[in-house]
């Protein structure tokens, strides 16, 4: 497996990213400066001038976000945008930057954030109001909901065919939630079983553990790919949870906050983000050589395209995620 250290290849940003890198920093700094004084870095820009090492949190099964490739190198969309945030975090600080990967589950990551483990978490992590009050998020990157995944031939098709049937989910995740309160508010008599990554919860459905696995549909369709079983599963029933990923990373933190908003607005200008989805959902994956072929949606077309306009030429109460405030 590849070491855990690494040094951050620092590509030629395009112009207008390298210059918003470097304006963000200087305009989150300034307005605290007196004209003589050097701009002072702060919470996580400050840690990562002085020691030069920037701690990047990934999963290794969620594809096609963050998952390990055949070296043991992490690798994915979520991957790929983190390692553009790595560049203009090095630009901005003025040095080059060593990444630190540092592996997470579903309920190991928000405390690795929280406790200084982990300086940007790369993954499939849902943004909500509750994981607010501990950490904060990146703008939208993808938006996915639960589906259930289950055997070519089941009598499952939506979650009312659930009463008396095993249903396994990842542990800590907002599909774990999404299930216990399904099952509460319709009083279904489902069991729900939990494991500990995406990987082992599959497993648990083709070994015949469980009669269903409910997760973020894009998260089935990529471990299908990965396993070559697309002719022998289907992702059935209507989306059971709304769910925006972001990168995350801590609370309280201004400067790292303007600088990975500006950037990835930037991204969304040069349209860069767009290139890296067409790179993950589109084309053939490493190691299977299966595509996802799963085409943009509407509504994350509509939030980049949001993301990417000055906030003073969006539409009244537009936010950066295309809802209405």
């Amino acid at each position: 497996m590849r070491s855990p250290i690494e040094v951050a290849t620092v590509r030629a940003l395009p112009a207008a990213l390298l210059a918003a890198a470097l304006a963000c920093f200087a305009a989150a700094t300034a307005h605290a400066q007196s004209p003589e004084a050097p701009l002072r870095l702060t919470g996580t820009l400050a840690k990562v001038r002085e020691t030069g090492i920037i701690a990047l949190g990934h999963r290794d099964s969620s594809i096609p976000f963050s998952y390990l490739s055949p070296r043991g190198e992490p690798i994915g969309y979520s991957i790929d945008l983190c390692r553009l945030l790595v560049d203009a975090i090095g630009e901005a600080v003025g040095r080059t930057l060593t990444v630190k990967w540092q592996p997470v589950t579903s309920e190991t990551r928000i405390a690795a954030v929280v406790g200084g483990q982990v300086d940007l978490e790369c993954g499939s992590t849902t943004n909500n109001l509750e994981r607010q009050k501990q950490v904060a998020f990146s703008p939208t990157i993808f938006v996915s909901g639960t589906k259930l995944l289950v055997r070519k031939g089941s009598a499952i098709r939506s979650f009312r065919d659930l009463g008396g049937k095993r249903v396994v989910v990842t542990a800590g995740t907002t599909n774990e939630k999404a299930m216990r309160d399904l099952a509460a508010r319709f009083r279904i008599a489902m069991t729900l079983v939990t494991a500990p990554d995406h990987e082992a919860s599959f497993e648990q459905l083709t070994s015949g553990k469980v009669d269903t696995f409910a997760t973020d549909d894009v998260l089935l369709y990529g471990l299908l790919a990965q396993h070559k079983l697309q002719a022998d599963y289907l992702v059935v029933g209507e989306f059971l949870s709304y769910d925006p990923y972001g990168i995350m990373y801590r609370k309280g933190d201004p400067q790292l906050a303007k600088l990975v908003d500006d950037t990835l607005r930037e991204l969304a200008e040069d349209r860069e983000i767009e290139r890296r989805y067409e790179r993950w959902f589109l084309r053939r994956l490493p190691q299977s050589g299966v595509s996802l072929d799963l085409p943009m949606s509407a509504q994350l077309e509509t939030i980049l395209q949001t993301l990417a306009s000055p906030p003073d030429a969006r539409p009244p109460g537009l936010a950066d995620d295309g809802t209405r405030r």
